[in-house]
């Protein structure tokens, strides 16, 4: 995998520049501190392209002992990658007999975005037709190939490399992402994609390179570095506050409809908030009115083989043993022998009922009054 180096208007924080244009520039100021889950990402990526090469024949190093965050869930999720992508390639030899498969590949579309360019996971290019994926290893949020503009960003960096060579129409993008049994595809002429380049792309991206236009809150924020001080996301989750906590039975149904909308942000971004003001206050800072304390602990042995020993030379048995949960029962056996020996004896159990928007992809539950309508 080649060193990731990072653009000012990168592809994967796109969503974020193209709705919030000054982000771009504001976080410059802050520095990147990285996360384990984006380490956990780099290593599955970096299986994923090995096992990909492994499954095309093309000579590859095995980075296993080099991966902070190797387990059986990663590996098969790298598994069912790089079979999801060769199944892909054996379709466009259908049509194709010279497709093209490129791992890994680094795409430029500065033509559109001053200094863009990216990493695209995987491209396979056919006469008619290019394929972009992109793997995900987040189970946290879903995410929709639909409109993505990362996905659109590589399709445009690789229509630079390859529109002349093959006679690309139509690009499909899809995003992969095992651990949310994910598999979003998105089609979209390439006509209608280099118009929408010339224009809206082109306006955003100028935009945000020269720190202008208008700040703007939404799902985006929580991969925005400035998002813990910045007043406007700020200004938007106040404005629940309009609703002066009426008792819910008071307000009108749009009201309730709009709330719905935006208690998830503004519970994120409280959650952020109390984080920054608790990492400034262990650096030095006193808040008015807050104090820094000690919060509660619980009690724990300071050596575990010791309180056995111990335990044990008072005659008694110091363990417990208990059949392991459903996931860690299957990261010791593998899904596949998983199912061959514990299929019969796993249930689920109907989940509680949850309000999501119309756009889930879960079916809308029957309700007694639903079901009395039926009846009727």
């Amino acid at each position: 995998m080649p060193p990731k180096a990072h653009a000012i208007l990168s592809a994967s924080s796109s969503e974020r520049w193209i709705n919030c244009p000054p982000s771009a520039r504001l976080c410059e100021n802050y520095e990147d501190r990285g996360s384990d889950y984006a380490a956990e990402g780099t290593d599955a990526h970096a299986l994923c392209e090995f096992r990909l090469k492994q499954a095309l024949g093309i000579p590859a190093e095995d980075p296993i002992e080099n991966l902070s965050w190797y387990n059986t869930e990663t590996e098969e999720c790298a598994a069912a990658y790089a079979a999801y992508v060769v199944e892909l390639l054996e379709t466009a030899k259908q049509t194709c007999s010279d497709p093209v498969v490129m791992i890994e590949q680094r795409v430029d579309f500065s033509r559109w975005v001053q200094d863009g360019f990216g990493t695209a996971d995987c491209i396979v290019i056919t006469d008619g037709v290019m394929n972009i994926v992109d793997y995900k290893h987040g189970k946290g949020v879903e995410v929709s190939a639909v409109g993505n503009p990362q996905m659109r960003l590589y399709a445009l960096g690789a229509l630079e490399i390859f529109d002349g060579i093959y006679d690309i129409d139509r690009v499909c993008m899809t995003i992969f992402q095992p651990r949310k049994s994910n598999v979003s595809t998105d089609f979209i002429e390439k006509d209608a994609l280099l118009e929408w380049a010339d224009g809206y792309l082109s306006e955003r991206a100028k935009l945000a390179y020269d720190g202008l236009g208008d700040f703007h809150c939404g799902e985006w924020c929580r991969f925005c570095k400035a998002k813990t001080e910045c007043r406007e996301r700020a200004t938007a989750n106040l404005k629940l506050a309009r609703y002066e906590f009426e008792a819910p039975a008071l307000l009108e149904d749009d009201e309730i409809a709009d709330i719905l909308g935006k208690v998830d942000a503004l519970t994120a971004w409280a959650n952020d908030v109390k984080e920054y003001a608790l990492q400034q206050a262990v650096s030095g800072k006193e808040w008015s009115g807050w104090k820094l304390v000690e919060g509660r602990s619980n009690r724990k042995y300071t050596s575990e083989a010791a309180v056995a020993a111990a335990v044990e030379g008072a005659g008694f048995d110091p363990y417990e043993k208990k059949v392991l949960g459903v996931t860690a029962m299957q990261k010791l056996l593998g899904k596949t022998r998983f199912e061959e020996l514990l299929a019969p004896y796993i249930e689920k159990p109907q989940g509680k009922p949850t309000l999501v928007p119309d756009s889930d992809k879960r079916p809308a539950m029957n309700t007694a009054k639903n079901d009395f309508m039926e009846e009727y």
